[in-house]
């Protein structure tokens, strides 16, 4: 195809105006590409985490208060994690079980507020209730066991399903958990539940303050390369990828996010299924020190980096900004 050239052509025609940018915008960013992950924890209080600023653990009594932020917002789902009291941890991770842990409380308390005016995300993983921080169950030399540990992540699965989650998302990077997953929620009449595989997960160093949020970082013996990906491959994420489609998972995710936006490009194109991003709490705290350092401007910052996403591919983008930056994209 032959194209006129300038002076016949003038690209910046098209960028000369807001109304014209806006008509010729190859990609756009909605509230309802948000989702947004918040901290459950024990108490009455919110409790503000140092390295995530502006983010609190909220207690169960207060968590539907944001739900309804996040519906009033324009934004369709919420993720919940839970900071677990230093006592109800184990080497097991057997207060994951507990159908009135945090978590299962908190989809309660969502619910009885809203019922599915807002959908609600669940992470299934063992590190917010282990005590050595690891997502499994562990051998005594330290190495996680991948099958016990499915088995564990599959009753998980179940008991948030009891509770009213709406999708199901493991975190783990075991090796057939989603299956596992998938055939007790079919066995025990959760069909309607949907899966979204934590499928590329890496073995990031932007982790940090998540760990800090859920009460992990103290806690966690060695690493996690064991299980999450190598931060070096690409085409591995996408065997990932292939794996948890063909085990049952209705979508699937790329963790961290703007490191591995190649790695979204590649599994969007390749498998053509809804793929999330999580823009992680490292990533969040980068965006907050630089905007506190006037290093840029807050808000413009939160929505290029979010469209960034979006250009690359993702359906959608979990997110500790989602509440602002639907608040922005509205205004």
């Amino acid at each position: 195809m032959t194209h006129a050239s300038y002076p016949a052509l003038r690209m910046r025609r098209a960028r000369a105006t807001a109304w014209s940018r806006a008509m010729v915008a190859e990609s756009r960013l909605h509230p309802s590409d948000l989702i947004w992950p918040l901290f459950v924890c024990e108490g009455d209080e919110a409790q503000p985490i140092a390295t995530m600023p502006g983010v609190s653990r909220w207690p169960v009594e207060r968590i539907a208060e944001r739900a309804v932020e996040a519906r009033d917002a324009g934004i369709p789902c919420v993720g919940l994690f839970p900071n677990t009291p230093p006592d109800l941890r184990c080497d097991r991770g057997e207060e994951a079980l507990n159908p009135d842990n945090l978590i299962c409380r908190a989809i309660g308390a969502i619910k009885d507020a809203l019922g599915d005016e807002i959908g609600i995300l669940t992470d299934v993983a063992l590190d917010p209730y282990t005590s050595h921080g690891q997502d499994g169950l562990l051998d005594a030399d330290g190495t996680v066991r991948n099958d016990d540990t499915v088995s564990m992540l599959a009753e998980q699965a179940l008991n948030q399903a009891a509770a009213g989650a709406d999708i199901i998302a493991p975190s783990d990077m075991m090796d057939g958990r989603v299956g596992a997953i998938r055939h007790a929620l079919e066995d025990d009449g959760y069909s309607n539940v949907q899966i979204m595989a934590y499928a590329a997960k890496y073995a990031s160093a932007f982790y940090g303050p998540f760990r800090d949020a859920i009460g992990s970082r103290g806690l966690l013996k060695g690493d996690k390369r064991g299980y999450q990906m190598d931060p070096a491959n690409a085409e591995e994420a996408l065997r990932e990828v292939a794996l948890d489609l063909a085990e049952g998972a209705d979508s699937v995710m790329v963790k961290p996010g703007l490191a591995y936006l190649d790695v979204v490009a590649k599994v969007k194109a390749r498998f053509e299924v809804p793929v999330f991003a999580y823009q992680v709490s490292g990533e969040y705290a980068m965006i907050e020190a630089a905007a506190a350092a006037g290093a840029g401007d807050r808000d413009a910052l939160i929505l290029e980096t979010l469209l960034a996403f979006k250009r690359a591919g993702a359906s959608g983008v979990l997110t500790y900004h989602a509440l602002d930056a639907a608040r922005l994209i509205g205004s």
